[in-house]
């Protein structure tokens, strides 16, 4: 793919798309990012229109509302009270780690910005369970007014359904006014599955002390009555704990006193954090978050940490993002941009990083609405390019638990296993069907590629045995495989499966390279492949159906990692014929089907030689994203035709879309 020709680009906060220009609207709004259960949403796009929801749909209610001159205003949430105004949202801004809205409330602005710190290389911040909410708020006339701020988070947060109990209390920190609530059961590890929220640990809502703010814990109503009358909050708890999470739905709550605000901008944060104690069971080991590895580390200095590292953080979020823009503008262009800075909380927030026995990272994905399993290596293999973009040491933590599987003679078969278990449960595969040369052929790729970006063969090295084994396996039932499930599982098994011929070709050739070999079996694979996949100047579906074809998308790595096993007009014919078979919203998947994967179109387009065909592809995921009416978090699998979801939801493999950035990344004079 070639770079786009360099243009100045001036952005302006809320600018306005002109009549001829379509406005980027994503199919859900990141809020709260950290892990797969502390995933908070807006699946509208006004803010105030509806309640905040977690990624699978529930409702996790995070409130907030404005009191100008005594007029009270509701920013976020659906709040049905008499005397609550609905505050003028004027725009809203969504970049890799933040999402910024603003308001107009009467005669005052205010920005509300969300920020999920979740920067590749600071891994205490990436894992640390606590994200920010950032106000600025000014006044447009002479004069000042009277402001102050209430905010809440629903204690629904810490529950999976609303009939479990839960109790609350004052949770102060050296730095910070908070509270906290939990379960009253604390079944540490206790439930596993796909639709499922978190019902250990406890929630918490922190200010910092120096605002002389009120936290508390009050029912909704009540809440909501006290600061639409006073502009604040009693001091005391509600005590009526504990209590169902459905009766009376208790929040935990601030109200901020700001004074007086004039021109001169008024700001302030609050924190949202979630402590679950053990994140993960792994092969019978409960597993602490990274952030407390030392295992020493309590709530409450977590907390205090959190609010210590806020300008700085805030400052390392707004250069990450301004850089990832700018070079997804460079790569790819403004709607490739767009794709890129909305998945990239999604891609990192479907994981956990937790402290392994020995002390070393593990990061853990969950199939999010595909069945909830964990450490899935045919999911790890679509989200690896946003890792190897940014840090190859979290794919080697994510690759880790499959090797360890093997190893450890835990996982007895010559082939790699599927998953280790079901989130957030790793003590074995729960899948019930192995997938061959898929997971064989995405761990041998997978290293290649770690290979690359790190310049060492280390990580090949710890694990060879385990690698020779796979790549015997693929060299004796890779080039032409078996009736078999590959990634793509919901389109059934296939036999004589062309794509992933193409991946066990080339996983035995990256094998080759990291033994430091030429891999040539690989090129004699590829033309004998040639031969047997050619279709009327395409190449087929499968090696025995004429007239049928399918994405090529294991092919990219050839070219990325400079295998050159495939001569180039394999890609130039398979990118041709696409072309001709583009729906409204995207290329399908294959012949058999209108439905495609939009991570596989994102890594068809690497394959792309100009700046016009991979536009051609591109556009149409960003036309799915910006108009479908699946409102979730972006689902990978949608229907071409009307840009409906198909399923999924949330899922980690949209770190496949920052395949047309590590390409350039790694070929930067191309």
């Amino acid at each position: 793919m070639r770079k786009f020709l360099p243009v100045l680009v001036f952005f302006l906060d809320f600018a306005l798309p002109g009549k001829s220009q379509q406005q980027f609207r994503p199919s859900a709004y990141p809020l709260i990012t950290s892990d797969p259960y502390f995933s908070i949403w807006s699946f509208t796009d006004t803010l105030n229109s509806d309640t905040t929801r977690h990624w699978t749909g529930v409702a996790d209610a995070l409130t907030c509302l404005a009191r100008v001159d005594g007029k009270t205003y509701n920013l976020m949430g659906s709040w049905k009270m008499p005397g609550i105004l609905q505050g003028v949202q004027e725009g809203v801004k969504v970049s890799a780690t933040q999402t910024n809205y603003r308001f107009r409330c009467g005669e005052v602005s205010l920005d509300l910005l969300f920020t999920a710190p979740l920067l590749p290389k600071d891994l205490d911040a990436l894992s640390r369970p606590v994200d920010y909410i950032t106000w600025k708020m000014a006044s447009g006339v002479p004069g000042k007014v009277s402001v102050q701020l209430f905010f809440a988070a629903s204690g629904t947060l810490a529950v999976n359904s609303l009939d479990q109990q839960i109790t609350w209390s004052r949770a102060d920190t050296r730095l910070l006014q908070a509270v906290k609530a939990g379960t009253v059961t604390q079944k540490v590890l206790g439930r596993k599955g796909d639709n499922v929220r978190i019902d250990w640990g406890w929630l918490f809502l922190g200010v910092p002390r120096k605002y002389g703010s009120v936290t508390t814990v009050l029912p909704a109503a009540e809440a909501g009555q006290q600061f639409l009358q006073t502009g604040s909050l009693s001091t005391s708890l509600d005590p009526d704990s504990p209590r169902n999470a459905g009766i009376h739905p208790a929040q935990l709550c601030a109200s901020i006193p700001l004074g007086y605000v004039g021109s001169k901008p008024a700001t302030g944060h609050i924190l949202l954090g979630y402590d679950d104690g053990y994140s993960i069971e792994y092969f019978h080991h409960w597993l602490r978050p990274w952030w407390n590895r030392d295992q020493k580390t309590t709530s409450s200095q977590m907390l205090d940490a959190a609010q210590s590292a806020y300008p700085g953080l805030m400052d390392s979020c707004r250069a990450f993002d301004r850089r990832l823009r700018d070079e997804a503008v460079r790569d790819g262009g403004s709607h490739y941009a767009d794709l890129c800075a909305l998945v990239y909380r999604q891609a990192i927030a479907a994981h956990k990083l937790v402290a392994g026995p020995d002390g070393s990272p593990l990061l853990f994905n969950k199939e999010c609405f595909s069945n909830g399993s964990i450490g899935t290596v045919d999911v790890t293999y679509p989200s690896a390019p946003v890792f190897l973009r940014y840090n190859p040491r979290l794919l080697e933590a994510l690759m880790e638990p499959i090797f360890y599987y093997s190893e450890s003679g835990n996982w007895k078969k010559p082939i790699a296993a599927h998953d280790v278990g079901t989130y957030p449960i790793a003590d074995g595969q729960t899948y019930g069907e192995d997938m061959p040369v898929e997971e064989c052929g995405n761990m041998i790729l997978l290293t290649t590629a770690i290979a690359r970006a790190t310049h060492s063969a280390s990580f090949a090295q710890k694990h060879w045995k385990v690698l020779t084994q796979w790549a015997h396996y693929l060299e004796t039932q890779g080039f032409d495989p078996a009736n078999q499930l590959c990634t793509d599982d919901f389109a059934g098994h296939l036999a004589h499966n062309a794509n992933l011929s193409v991946k066990a070709i080339l996983a035995i050739a990256g094998y080759g390279r990291l033994a430091g070999m030429l891999g040539h079996p690989g090129q004699q694979q590829a033309r004998r492949w040639m031969e047997m996949d050619s279709d009327s100047g395409h190449y087929s579906l499968t090696f025995d159906r004429k007239g049928t074809w399918s994405q090529k998308y294991n092919l990219v790595w050839d070219k990325v990692l400079d295998l050159g096993i495939f001569p180039p007009q394999v890609a130039r014919a398979e990118i041709g014929y696409y072309l001709t078979k583009q729906n409204a919203f995207g290329l399908p998947l294959d012949s058999r089907k209108t439905y495609t994967k939009s991570d596989w179109i994102l890594w068809t387009s690497t394959l792309t030689e100009n700046r016009r065909d991979f536009a051609a592809l591109v556009d149409p995921v960003w036309k799915y994203v910006s108009q479908t009416p699946s409102r979730v978090p972006v689902s990978d699998w949608h229907e071409t035709l009307n840009g409906k979801q198909v399923g999924f939801q949330a899922r980690s493999v949209v770190g496949g879309y920052f395949m047309p950035m590590l390409y350039d990344f790694w070929h930067p004079h191309r």
